[in-house]
């Protein structure tokens, strides 16, 4: 009886004390870019330089964005409605400036943007909401194919994929983020004197067909100048093609599709 009694206790003291009292989960810190709702107190956190996030935007499509990514979940006071803390949180967006992209009212959430910063908050009535926020960066690529496995790869199936080689949406201008992927391709070539390669450039479908196509071309071409160019392989050996949408590797029904479609191939000749 004694036991049941003392955790009777607890019980009540635990729904007595106010959530103010509590302390933040360890190493969490509110974001400088919106105060929390008072009295609430951070149960979890997680940061992360490189990450993707996909936020509600208008017509509740999901828009994916990817950079340095915050995430901080709260509990808030039991003596605050949903209502309350909604309406103080919407409140504190719009006076900082933000745009708003989406704004379910009553039922809690909403997407905010201000420049390259993206914030999406959801409340829910349980007592507890929610804060992920997004800056998009410079994103890095930290793994490119290796002279070996090209290598392996043509010997299997007569093509490969080049992973590492970057351009801006839109654009036929190879990224200088692309060098150490470009480096192994002209290992690739140097190591085998004899190899002569299609370099073939592939998009995602979004968009016009003839400027996806024309846009694929363009790439491989640019390739293919900056491997005779900086690399010294000579122009005989290469030959640019572009594919377009035409040779998917995924569905190109989802961003990480479409990511994996856009693309830069080596088909030996």
């Amino acid at each position: 009886m004694n036991t049941i009694l003392r955790l009777f206790a607890c019980l009540v003291m635990a729904y007595l004390i106010p959530s103010g009292f509590a302390q933040d989960a360890k190493g969490c810190n509110d974001s400088p870019l919106i105060s929390r709702f008072p009295g609430s107190v951070i149960v979890a956190c997680r940061d992360a330089p490189d990450d993707k996030f996909v936020f509600i935007v208008d017509n509740a499509k999901g828009q994916p964005v990817e950079g340095e990514f915050h995430e901080i979940s709260y509990n808030y006071p039991r003596t605050a409605s949903k209502a309350q803390v909604v309406r103080n949180l919407n409140t504190a967006i719009h006076q900082a400036g933000y745009s708003m992209l989406h704004d379910s009212g009553d039922a809690g959430d909403f997407t905010a943007r201000m420049g390259k910063t993206w914030i999406y908050v959801t409340v829910s009535v349980n007592g507890s909401y929610r804060e992920d926020i997004v800056t998009e960066t410079a994103l890095t690529q930290d793994v490119v194919a290796t002279a070996a496995a090209m290598s392996g790869g043509l010997a299997a199936s007569g093509h490969t994929v080049v992973s590492g080689i970057q351009f801006d949406t839109g654009k036929a201008e190879v990224k200088p983020e692309s060098a150490p992927a470009l480096e192994q391709v002209a290992k690739l070539l140097k190591e085998n004197v004899k190899l002569k390669l299609y370099v073939v450039g592939h998009t995602d479908n979004v968009g016009a067909l003839a400027a996806n196509v024309d846009l694929s071309d363009r790439r491989a071409a640019a390739v293919v100048q900056i491997l005779v160019t900086k690399y010294g392989i000579t122009a005989d050996r290469l030959q640019p093609h572009g594919n377009g949408p035409y040779s998917p590797l995924a569905s190109n029904s989802t961003e990480d599709g479409r990511a994996v479609n856009r693309r830069v191939e080596l088909v030996q000749q």
